[in-house]
């Protein structure tokens, strides 16, 4: 069912969602690429990680969320999770259809472009894996290459915790890698939000040889093309703000904001009653 909205006001903020704080990859490449833009990110960190779910939990996790934006005059959403992409990103265009949503892709496409061996290895959850989305990806584009598909369970958790290249962190990694590596891929998609994050863990294991995609530039890309195709660009030097907002605990989400990022916002709590977020 379409839900009937005022059509979108430039001055309103940009909304950015994920499961935790693997979204914020994405939001420092749109603040990169939006410099002047106000975005406003939801963090579901009491539901997350969104990989083990369903779809059809998903997809009431992902509605919920946006409505929370859409009702604070969100322009454009950003979903900033490829598991909630997968499993949600076609029907929350078809249920608010007058706002844009710029969702994530593994980057499969490059991958299978750029890889020497023949191999490219994508890490992402199982929810993503098992998604038409990935799939039509990977039939469209890595024809002649030899995609393997590894969920590494336990490393968006090491994230969230902020154990970005702890002992347990590099025991997850080794044992998500290794097969990869040992079957000769020599490119690897990180197809989950939390996972640049990981980039320096990953690097020190696999070596200078490796190359590793991830999507976050691509999408701030697509997002200020859409902006701007839509005219809901703010003009240069307008007064932003961000707010980030969880249904977590604030001040964990500050700190890490503060320590990912590099910069401070508002942080309130949210809470999920009956469906809706308040």
């Amino acid at each position: 069912m379409h839900t009937a909205l005022a059509p979108p006001d430039a001055a309103g903020p940009i909304g950015v969602f994920d499961s935790g704080v693997g979204g914020l990859s994405v939001l420092r490449a749109l603040l990169r690429q939006l410099p002047d833009e106000s975005f406003l990110y939801v963090a579901d960190s009491a539901n997350c990680p969104y990989g083990p779910r369903g779809h059809p939990e998903i997809r009431r996790l992902s509605e919920g969320i946006a409505r929370y934006l859409i009702a604070r005059g969100a322009k454009m959403v950003v979903v900033a999770c490829n598991t909630a992409s997968a499993a949600a990103l076609a029907s929350l265009r078809a249920a608010f259809p007058s706002i844009p949503f710029v969702g994530m892709v593994p980057a499969v496409k490059p991958a299978a472009q750029m890889t020497r061996s023949g191999v490219v290895g994508v890490l992402a959850t199982p929810a993503t894996f098992g998604g038409r989305l990935y799939e039509d990806v990977v039939e469209h584009y890595a024809n002649g290459v030899r995609v393997m598909s590894a969920a590494c369970p336990g490393l968006v958790e090491r994230v969230e915790e902020g154990d970005l290249d702890g002992p347990a962190t590099q025991a997850l990694l080794r044992q998500c890698l290794m097969p990869l590596l040992d079957a000769g891929a020599d490119t690897l998609v990180l197809g989950c939000t939390h996972y640049p994050f990981l980039m320096p863990a990953i690097r020190a294991l696999v070596g200078d040889e490796v190359r590793m995609l991830e999507p976050s530039e691509a999408v701030a890309r697509q997002a200020a093309r859409v902006l701007a195709q839509m005219k809901l660009r703010v003009p240069r030097g307008a007064a932003r703000g961000h707010t980030f907002v969880t249904t977590g605990d604030p001040a964990r989400l500050a700190q890490t904001v503060a320590r990912l990022l590099g910069s401070e916002g508002e942080v309130r709590a949210l809470h999920w009653r009956e469906g809706e977020l308040s």
